[in-house]
């Protein structure tokens, strides 16, 4: 089976819950601190490789302890890393406040080696990308990385998932070499430049998104489950519980690692929707991001379920 190829960046979240942020020049007690994995494309190739692809993940790392970190959970979860080590950065790190009366958050990344993709890093991999079923890539790395990605995975015949997230614009050049895009309601807001709540707007910025050249559409709805729209059919797929919501987190990236292995798999696209629906779905039951993804065992006995 080809494997699945996914660009990004990873970031070390650190957390910090306190009653409030600190006045500059001032230092006040903490109630809780949490290290973990995070980052939109090392989040998806954790969830890729959990669910059964045979995942490669493209990315830039420091040389330091979360470096470590990063390499860590990769080999848990049976990520193959391509990684350039930058060892004139350092790896990605977020700061994130948690205010403890209200769970409101404030949050500072330093993107740093993660930061510095360039389209030489996929030049260096054409090959790999290449060869792949499916090419997925995001916005949190430099958008001229993610545009030469896809730029190769184009030419190659692969197919290609743009997660536009977090939300740019973008030029229609790009939008024409995604096959698939998969924004959330703002995301679709922000591209089609229109309001998106409800599903006949999900569905008319889906027809703005591929009258600029995209293939085919899925807005992820969160509890309202996804539509996807191409050229010939439009279909609403409804979430898929598997219990309480713990943590919404990561649903997103569960659902692109998800629905990108069934793509590879040569599983039809509305089924595909439906098995990243059930894998977001799983992960929603969980805290965290990374630490939340199903196997493919479970998602399986989700999906035999429903």
């Amino acid at each position: 089976m080809k494997p699945i190829v996914i660009l990004g960046i990873f970031n070390a979240d650190t957390s910090y819950r306190a009653e409030r942020l600190p006045k500059i020049g001032e230092t006040i007690l903490g109630q809780h601190f949490a290290l973990g994995p995070g980052g939109k494309g090392s989040n998806q190739a954790v969830a890729a490789a959990k669910a059964g692809g045979r995942t490669h993940f493209i990315t830039r790392l420091g040389a330091d302890d979360f470096a470590k970190v990063a390499r860590q959970t990769w080999e848990q979860a049976g990520v193959i890393p391509e990684v350039t080590e930058d060892a004139d950065s350092h790896t990605g790190a977020a700061f994130i406040f948690l205010e403890a009366a209200t769970g409101n958050n404030a949050i500072i990344v330093a993107s740093g080696a993660g930061g510095r993709i360039a389209p030489s890093d996929l030049d260096a991999n054409a090959r790999l990308i290449g060869s792949a079923a499916v090419f997925v890539t995001q916005l949190e790395q430099p958008i001229p990385a993610a545009r030469r990605g896809l730029e190769i995975a184009r030419a190659a015949g692969v197919t290609t998932i743009l997660n536009p997230a977090p939300a740019a614009a973008l030029e229609d050049a790009m939008l024409a070499l995604c096959d698939f895009i998969t924004p959330n309601e703002t995301e679709a807001e922000t591209l089609a430049g229109m309001p998106v709540t409800t599903l006949p707007e999900a569905e008319r910025a889906a027809d703005a998104l591929m009258a600029r050249g995209v293939g085919a559409v899925i807005v992820t709805l969160g509890s309202k489950g996804a539509l996807y729209r191409d050229a010939t059919r439009s279909v609403h797929v409804p979430a898929i519980s598997s219990g309480p919501v713990v943590e919404t987190t990561g649903a997103g990236d569960a659902f692109n690692g998800g629905f990108a292995v069934a793509l590879s798999e040569g599983k039809d696209v509305i089924e595909a929707v439906r098995f990243g629906a059930a894998t977001a779905g799983i992960s929603v039951t969980r805290a965290g991001a990374a630490a939340a993804m199903p196997t493919r065992a479970e998602i399986d006995a989700l999906l035999a379920r429903v």
